[in-house]
């Protein structure tokens, strides 16, 4: 961990299971205490990039869904209206602890295209000049294709190699990598590090963790394998507890650390 404790520029993704309950409504205490403690981070001179899940989930909620729906007009149309709700409770939260947010929408051609990859870096950098937080999500509304495939796991690490981050951490609703799914049995080991994302690493993550969320442990590798290939190191962490962040930032060992590949 000790990449992290020297890191200066930090992408920190949360997904919705994280977020939210179970009702699909906003877990208010979780959500106070990532602010809180992103802020804190914020305070120390780090530079924070949150990439935020949600919209669809808080979307759906709002509109009083039944459930989850399953046709993409409905998905694109609950995350217009859970995007609203959700940058306006990290600006309300933000703005206690002083600190000045900006919404980042992305689409996957934003980093197909060199042009636009480089107006979307310059961007980043002038935002972060101005001392605001840039909150990135999956332009939901317009991007299809990610809807029905795509996921925040992989947006961070490509938003992380763009801005030539120091770290992703990815906070999830487990401790971090296991060797055996916890869920089915519960004295399995974590893996506290990955030097070498091998087929053994990939062959032990699963599929979709909720009913909620789009992502899972194989997303969560493949964006270490993002990462680690452009020498940016990446940790999974609980994020039931955000003061975990100090930990890693510290250097303290936690949750499970992809080791940046070296050339």
């Amino acid at each position: 961990m000790d990449s992290f404790s020297k890191a200066k520029r930090i992408v920190i993704k949360i997904g919705t299971s994280t977020l939210t309950y179970d009702t699909g409504r906003i877990n208010i205490r979780r959500f106070e205490g990532l602010c809180k403690v992103l802020s804190d981070i914020k305070n120390s001179g780090r530079e924070v990039i949150l990439v935020s899940s949600g919209a669809v989930g808080v979307g759906v909620a709002k509109l009083g869904l039944p459930c989850r729906p399953k046709d993409t007009p409905s998905k694109q149309a609950a995350a217009a209206v859970g995007q609203c709700e959700l940058m306006y409770l990290y600006d309300k939260l933000f703005l206690e602890k002083s600190h000045k947010v900006a919404q980042v929408l992305l689409t996957r051609d934003v980093f197909d295209r060199e042009d636009r990859a480089l107006n979307a870096r310059n961007t980043f950098e002038r935002l972060m000049d101005m001392g605001a937080i840039p909150i990135v999500n999956e332009n939901d509304t317009v991007a299809i294709e990610e809807l029905e495939f795509g996921d925040n796991d992989t947006l961070s690490a490509m938003v992380a190699c763009l801005v030539g981050a120091d770290g992703l951490i990815i906070l999830s609703d487990v401790d971090g990598l296991y060797a055996e799914d916890p869920n089915h049995n519960p004295h399995a080991k974590r893996i506290p590090v990955v030097d070498v994302i091998d087929e053994h690493i990939e062959s032990i993550a699963g599929g979709s963790g909720t009913a909620r969320g789009t992502g899972g442990m194989s997303t969560k590798i493949q964006a270490a394998k993002l990462c680690t290939a452009q020498g940016i190191p990446m940790v999974i962490l609980n994020g039931a507890d955000p003061n975990l962040l100090y930990d890693v930032l510290d250097g303290i060992p936690t949750g499970t650390l992809f080791t940046p590949q070296t050339h």
